[in-house]
Parts: C-alpha cells; sequence; structure tokens
C-alpha cells in the first residue's frame, strides 16, 4: 500500500484541528543542492531552515541559529544531525544525512532514500528503509528558545526494530561568519541531570543544552571539515565551513515507537513526545487561523496567515513586539515594518501585536522622524530614511480604521504625527524638510533615503535626493490622515484643513506629460528624472490619491507595459540604458557590488504588487472584469508561495527578465504581508481565482 504522508500528518494533528493545512511538494528531481529550503520561527529572532534534501547550502542555515538578543544577535549553534539507521539482518547501516563538501563530493547521499515531504503544519521528511518509514520532523515553540526534532517509525511489521545512530554537528559563530577547526579547539561538554548536556564551545560562550527523551547520548568530538555552500558561492560569498561532531544520540525504535531531542539556550526538565509537541504548534496554529477569520477560506490563504507569523517577533531592547523583514538574515527595519504591519497583524487579527509596534516605533521617533532600525548593544538609532515615518502614518490609520482604538491612536500617537509636522516645516535630519511648493525635499547626492537605497561605498546605485515621487504621494496621505484624524477629535474643526490641496497642488510638477506618467524624482536643481519606475504607484495605491482615475489609468497603461510581470514589478524600465536584466548580472558566483548595482535596476520585487491592485482597483474601479485580471496575474506568485525557493513563504526578489528567477533573501516579511492584505482587502479577488478554478 502507497504511503500517504499528508495523511499520515492529519492524523497527527488530531481531529479537533483538521481545518490547519497540510502541505505536501513533489520531490521530482530532487538534488542534494536543491533551491527549496524550509523554515521554522519561534517568534525570539530565533529559527532553523536548511534545504529540503536535507543539506546545509547556507552559512544561514541550521538546526538552532539562536538569537541572544531578541530578535538579533544570531548564532548558529546546532548546525545538522546525521542520520544512520540499520535493522536486524541489515548489512551495514542506511545513512539519510546529505552532505555537499568542498571537492564536490556529496556525501552521504540520503536525499536519494527521502520518499516525501510536508512544509505544514511544521517541516516533515519521510524516508524509506527496508522494512517501514522513517519519519523526522523538526519545529518549535512560540516564546522558546529550543528546537525539536523528533523521529517516528512507521512500519506494518509489528515486530520490525530499527537502530538510529545520530551524529551532532554543532558551530559557534556569527551567522554572517565561517567556521574554521582547529584540532586544538574542542567544546567542553558536561553531562547534566536529567539525561543531557551542556555543551560550551569557550569560555565566556553562551552554552547550549542538548537533551532526549529516551535513548543515550556519548560524547565523541572531532572536526568535520569544508561543507561546501553553493547559495554562498552563488552570492560571492566564503562558502565553506567546520564543524564540529560533539557526539551521538544512539537509540532503538520498535514499529509505532518516537524519539525526541530538544536543544536550545537551557536544559529542559522534560522533552514532550513529537506527537505532543506536534499537537500543541497545531494548536497554536488553529488559534492564529481562528483570529484571522480563516478557517472556512482555502488552504492557500491560511497557509499566508501562518507565513505571516514568522515574521512576527519580541524585542527585548524595548520589550514590545517588532517585525523581522526577512529571513534568514534581516533584522527588524522601520520601513519595512510600517509597510507589513497591516497584513501581517491587521489582517489576521492581531490589533494587540499591531498596536505594540507601532507604540514602540513611535516611542523613538526623534526630530520628526522614525528609525530606519533599533538600537542594538548600546547603540544610539538610525534616521536614514525619509519613508518610514510616512509609512507610519498609513500604518497608524489602517489601525485605526479596522479597530477604532481611540485612546491609543488620538491621544497617544496624534500628537506625535503633530510633531512630524512641525519638524519637516522647519527641517530635520538630512536636508529632508517642506519647500515652499509644498513637497517633501530631502538627501544629497551621498545619502540614501528611499527604499530604493543601494549603495556600493561613495557610489548610489539609484540617486533620488531631492523630491521623490512616493515620498510625496505618502506625504500628501500624510496630509489627509491628519484631517481624517483631527475631525475624529475634533468634528469639523480640521487643522489641516487645505494642507493635502496645496501638496496636490504642487504634486502636478511630477507629471510627464510626453510619458503620460510621472517622473520619478524632482532633483535638487529642478530636474526630472523621467525614469520609469514603480514609485509612481504610490500616487494613485494609499488610501488618499494624489492623483485622478484618468492620470491613474494613464501611469497604468505605462507600469504595466514596462514593469509588470509574474512575480510583482520591476525596479526600472528595460527600455532603461541603466537596466539590469539579472540580479547580480547574472554571474554564477556574483559579489556584493555585483548585487547591489542591480538591486534597484530592474530587479522585480513582489511586494510592490499591492500597491499596483490599489492603484488599479481605484483607476478601473471594482468590476469583476477588473478582479479577474488581478486574480490572474497574482497566480505565479501564489504558486512560488506554495512551491518554490522557502515552502510557505515569498522570496524577497526575482530576476528581472524570464523566467524571473527567484533571489535575495528566500522569506521575506512585506513580500508575504501584501499578498495577504490583497486577499483579505479585496475578496473578490480570491473569488475570481475560485471561479477560474472551477
Amino acid at each position: 500500500m502507497t504511503f500517504d504522508l499528508c495523511q499520515w500528518l492529519r492524523q497527527q494533528c488530531a481531529s479537533e484541528f483538521s481545518s490547519v493545512p497540510v502541505q505536501g511538494i513533489s520531490l521530482e528531481n530532487l538534488t542534494a543542492a536543491d533551491e527549496r529550503e524550509w523554515l521554522v520561527t519561534n517568534g525570539l529572532g530565533s529559527y532553523a531552515g536548511a534545504a529540503i534534501s536535507g543539506a546545509n547550502t547556507r552559512r544561514y542555515h541550521g538546526l538552532f541559529v539562536g538569537s541572544l538578543n531578541p530578535p538579533v544577535q544570531r548564532l548558529v549553534f546546532f548546525s545538522r544531525l546525521d542520520e544512520r539507521v540499520s535493522t536486524r539482518g541489515q548489512n551495514g547501516a542506511l545513512e539519510l544525512g546529505c552532505n555537499i563538501w568542498r571537492s564536490g563530493a556529496v556525501a552521504p547521499q540520503g536525499h536519494k532514500h527521502l520518499l516525501a515531504f510536508a512544509a505544514a503544519p511544521v517541516p516533515t521528511f519521510c524516508y524509506q528503509l527496508p522494512e517501514g518509514k522513517l519519519i523526522k520532523q523538526v519545529l518549535m515553540k512560540d516564546g522558546e528558545q529550543h528546537v525539536y526534532i523528533g523521529y517516528s517509525y512507521v512500519s506494518d511489521l509489528a515486530e520490525s526494530e530499527i537502530s538510529l545512530d545520530l551524529t551532532v554537528l554543532l558551530n559557534y559563530r556569527d551567522f554572517h561568519s565561517q567556521t574554521r577547526g582547529s584540532d586544538d579547539w574542542h567544546f567542553s561538554q558536561e553531562k547534566q541531570t536529567p539525561g543531557g548536556v551542556k555543551v560550551t564551545a569557550y569560555n565566556g560562550a553562551e552554552p547550549f543544552f542538548l537533551c532526549s527523551n529516551s535513548g543515550e547520548y556519548q560524547v565523541d568530538s572531532s572536526w568535520y571539515r569544508d561543507y561546501f555552500l553553493p547559495r554562498e558561492y552563488e552570492r560571492g560569498l566564503a562558502d565553506s565551513e567546520d564543524c564540529l561532531r560533539t557526539g551521538r544520540f544512539l537509540v532503538k525504535l520498535k514499529a509505532g515507537e518516537s524519539f525526541t531531542i530538544a536543544a536550545g539556550l537551557s536544559l529542559l526538565s522534560t522533552v514532550p513526545s513529537i506527537q505532543e509537541l506536534v499537537k500543541q504548534v497545531v494548536a497554536r496554529q488553529h488559534s492564529l487561523l481562528e483570529k484571522a477569520a480563516v478557517l472556512d477560506k482555502p488552504p492557500v490563504v491560511q497557509r499566508l496567515v501562518l507565513a505571516a507569523d514568522q515574521f512576527l517577533a519580541r524585542r527585548k531592547s524595548t520589550g514590545g513586539f517588532t517585525i523581522v523583514a526577512g529571513y534568514p538574515w534581516f533584522s527588524d527595519w522601520g520601513r519595512d515594518s510600517m509597510i507589513s504591519l497591516t497584513g501581517l497583524c491587521l489582517s489576521t487579527g492581531r490589533f494587540q501585536e499591531a498596536r505594540a509596534i507601532l507604540a514602540t516605533f513611535g516611542r523613538y521617533c526623534s526630530e520628526g522622524m522614525l528609525p530606519n532600525y533599533f538600537p542594538d548593544n548600546g547603540q544610539a538609532p538610525a534616521y536614514n530614511t525619509s519613508d518610514a515615518t510616512m509609512w507610519w502614518a498609513y500604518a497608524l490609520y489602517r489601525y485605526y480604521q479596522a479597530t477604532g482604538d481611540k485612546d491609543f491612536v488620538l491621544k497617544e500617537q496624534l500628537p506625535l504625527l503633530r510633531d512630524v509636522i512641525c519638524w519637516h516645516q522647519k527641517g530635520t535630519r538630512h536636508g529632508i524638510k517642506l519647500d515652499q511648493d509644498s513637497l517633501i525635499s530631502g538627501g544629497n547626492e551621498h545619502v540614501q533615503l528611499t527604499w530604493m537605497d543601494a549603495k556600493c561605498g561613495d557610489f548610489v546605485v539609484t540617486p533620488r535626493a531631492g523630491k521623490a515621487v512616493e515620498i510625496n504621494a505618502l506625504w500628501h496621505n500624510f496630509a489627509c490622515t491628519m484631517t481624517y484624524l483631527h475631525r475624529e477629535v475634533y468634528g469639523n474643526m480640521t487643522i489641516y484643513g487645505g494642507y493635502d490641496k496645496a501638496i496636490q497642488n504642487g504634486f502636478e510638477k511630477f507629471w510627464n506629460e510626453a510619458r503620460q506618467c510621472l517622473h520619478d524624482v524632482i532633483r535638487l536643481d529642478g530636474t526630472t528624472d523621467d525614469a520609469v519606475r514603480p514609485n509612481q504607484l504610490f500616487a494613485a495605491s494609499l488610501p488618499y490619491p494624489v492623483i485622478s482615475r484618468e492620470r491613474a489609468q494613464a501611469v497604468l497603461k505605462v507600469v504595466e507595459a514596462e514593469l509588470l510581470t509574474p512575480m510583482g514589478l520591476r525596479t526600472l524600465s528595460p527600455s532603461n540604458p541603466d537596466y539590469k536584466s539579472h540580479y547580480g548580472l547574472g554571474k554564477p558566483s556574483a559579489n556584493q557590488f555585483d548585487r547591489d548595482i542591480t538591486y534597484h535596476q530592474g530587479t522585480v520585487w513582489p511586494w510592490l504588487l499591492g500597491a499596483w491592485v490599489n492603484a488599479r482597483v481605484y483607476a478601473f474601479g471594482a468590476s469583476e472584469e477588473n478582479f479577474a485580471l488581478i486574480a490572474a496575474q497574482l497566480k505565479p506568485l501564489l504558486k512560488h508561495f506554495q512551491e518554490s525557493a522557502c515552502i510557505g513563504s515569498i522570496s524577497e526578489i526575482f530576476d528581472g527578465d524570464s523566467p524571473h528567477k527567484a533571489q535575495g533573501c528566500v522569506a521575506q516579511a512585506w513580500s508575504v504581508a501584501e499578498l495577504l492584505r490583497v486577499l483579505k482587502d479585496y475578496p473578490q479577488v480570491l473569488e475570481a481565482m475560485q471561479l477560474a478554478a472551477e
């Protein structure tokens, strides 16, 4: 009888949580260096992730990458487990690990025994054994600094038994770096009660703890050298490392039995069974789906809600919630958090987290500006952003619309927004100021303040100093939001009445009559940059558009012809001589410079689809035909979400030219947030998708 991993998982989840999505994927043509990955997070900045083949293909991969100062200061502690399985009467052991070596060898080749893989509800691997199946599962619990790895033996032969020999490979390094082992460097190991071991890399290092619910741990220390990391080679970075084998877990399993390892920053008194742990995770997932009111929605929407949860984290320095911009390497950033908040928090019914994030950033408002990133290790905040503050007003507007929370928005946050107006009127950091035409200007030839912020040394890749189109669309939205909120407080009294009209009049300077679209930037010298970029969409996509419907239609005609792709919007038109068709110039090994000079020069960003959808609904209305067109456009990205890169998340960027290969971070907050927001804000899009499927 054919084994069905998804059905096995549904039974494991328990009937009361049957609505939680189970997601299996095809393993056809699986290789050791397969580009598909899995990811689990713990709401504290720690995570586990690797390629679905079982190999670590990035420096950022590991079974426990722990955040010592949530959600930052991440260290790779637990690199991997290499499994060897033997059965009675079998000659030799079956090796299920998968490692890629700098020599070019792949050994062992455990991916060849991988029968099935499911990304949800937890990453689950099913290996074919001579007399049955070994099922491996990896999970983290929210708010807990541990990873759990469970093994279950499934066999139709009641008397069947296997012996597991699990090699533990540890590390101790910043997750951006690499390790070179030394024969003189062996981590200290101390047996703990009950049944665990404390591992310390060196004096003063953060200790790491391993324990299990059965079996035996044996110390056996030796360096394994020259693991090859193909994704790092592609990024032009150091592409190999060493790991220390600290020991082995030995256990015997009969048919129907399981074994669980717990590893993390503290020693657990007991280790639950993997079945109980999965049920706990699934129960939490069910509660998130219930809070988001999507239990009756298609599985893809439910999976987007669960993907959104991976980016929400607690921040130790502020005691509140924040948003991790992307995995595996980003931390939390002001701009990303404000853009992502609507989709990650409001579309999922997580209003308390939304309020906490807004309050935290508001607390750091200084000279009328939100920080670009938070202080860590005593560092001062950096305020090198002109748009995070503007997106803050948008996020507060959406929060107020969703909750009606007057005490927070009108009493606590509105005075801060007034302060923003005052500071921009008199001028604040980086030359950001309100000009006589009521538009916002800022920056110089050395400073990048907008989201197109790539810089290589002193070389500014996308110079946008002056009046950027999206900054002033956001500024208009800011003024209209202030008028709206003051009406909520004072009735008909409108302190900022007419301010929005002055901005709208000034915004006329952006109209490019020849191209029938908007200039990207009005430079400091008054000249205009007429490069066709997606930033102009925000003039029609925000709650308070700054251009007419007729002009929005004209803008969309240009944008859709030159920028729209199946995965998002290009950052520059292919007709522009500076257009770069492939991230990293398409080189097999693209260094930092190669990647930075292409980052906003044609590379596709999926989060921009949210602005495109908003603009299209504004320009062409809420017709069945319009929503059918939008639904068709979003389908390829939904397919990517379910099948490619990080399974169950959305990549940061894609190549500008077909086939639009996924690049950058494999799980990006605003990519997930904007797709989820669109499907929640416009249920007609989802309806159109379902009708097309029928």
